[in-house]
């Protein structure tokens, strides 16, 4: 019997659909509790983002099933025992983050915050005039799952669409087309808004610093839903009170959770979720997340090629081509 701990909220529905992959598994589901020592000790499989320094104790450990996209925190030597596989739940967040992109850039370029805060002061005010998604250059940086969603949200909704990758890849059918790392400072200069689902890596590290975000056309708009080490905190304040930004919309900041000293609260139009867009508030996304879980349980069961297996140099998923 191989031995499985799931450290994620999970209906008996998604235990069962877990179960069902093989007679020859035994379970133990810790939901978001603890998973005793000598539970762990036995684990042959985890699924669920189980903290970093307990997975160390998982000495007999295989597949640790992420239920998120990011990795970092479980890269480092030593975390998990030599040959044990890494998987991320890639494909499982697209719907769930990129709808919650498109509502708060409507909201920024709208100004529906502004009227929001109308409306808490009783005030009949017009804020004057808005921007539009149709006619807009959008490019879309870190093209998987997440920005690939986003991407065909935003063509749908009238806005040319570009993308930026590690790898050269057809551009999908909505976009227009799909570049390397390498043309990001040009493409940059380009974009009406500019949307980042990138992971926390060292490479991604202040990416968007203060010179690069100066690189972008002056009134753009910068998301970010990816990791919040993307963009440096200081660099996007200045932008957005110089106006070099027209707006941001945040998901995701350098220090979570954010202090209640942080600038980032009070700066000028800035649309800030406390990394809420993904996680279980979407039933779908856990049902996904589930399903590529139990795929991945089979696929290394049968010995054959895992979903979503993490590169430990790079944090990314594997590139297959």
């Amino acid at each position: 019997m191989k031995q499985v701990v799931t450290v994620m909220p999970l209906t008996e529905e998604y235990q069962a659909l877990l179960q069902s992959v093989s007679p020859e598994l035994e379970f133990y589901h810790a939901g978001s509790g603890q998973v005793p020592e000598k539970v762990l000790k036995q684990a042959e499989i985890i699924v669920g983002n189980l903290a970093p320094e307990k997975v160390r104790e998982a000495e007999k450990l295989q597949l640790l099933q992420l239920n998120s996209a990011g990795a970092d925190g479980y890269l480092e030597p030593g975390i998990l025992p030599s040959g044990a596989h890494l998987c991320n739940a890639t494909g499982a967040y697209g719907l769930a983050i990129s709808e919650h992109m498109i509502g708060m850039l409507l909201m920024l370029i709208k100004k529906l915050d502004l009227y929001r805060e109308n409306q808490k002061r009783h005030q009949w005010k017009d804020e004057g005039n808005v921007t539009s998604i149709y006619g807009s250059r959008t490019l879309v940086v870190g093209m998987g799952d997440i920005g690939t969603e986003f991407g065909r949200k935003m063509h749908a909704l009238g806005s040319t669409v570009a993308g930026v990758r590690r790898h050269k890849t057809t551009a999908p059918e909505f976009a227009e087309a799909v570049y390397t790392m390498d043309a990001l400072d040009e493409q940059l200069g380009k974009a009406d808004i500019v949307a980042c689902s990138l992971p926390g890596t060292k490479e991604t590290y202040h990416l968007f610093d203060g010179e690069r975000i100066r690189r972008m056309k002056r009134g753009a708009i910068l998301i970010n839903v990816g990791r919040g080490s993307l963009v440096r905190t200081e660099a996007l304040m200045e932008a957005l009170k110089s106006g070099q930004l027209s707006g941001a919309c945040l998901d995701v900041t350098e220090q979570e959770p954010l202090s209640e000293e942080s600038p980032l609260w009070d700066a000028p139009n800035l649309i800030l979720t406390p990394h809420i867009s993904g996680n279980f508030h979407l039933e779908e996304t856990r049902r996904r997340i589930v399903e590529i879980a139990a795929e991945n349980i089979r696929a290394l069961l049968e010995g054959r090629e895992l979903r979503n297996e993490v590169d430990f140099a790079t944090g990314y998923r594997r590139f297959r081509g």
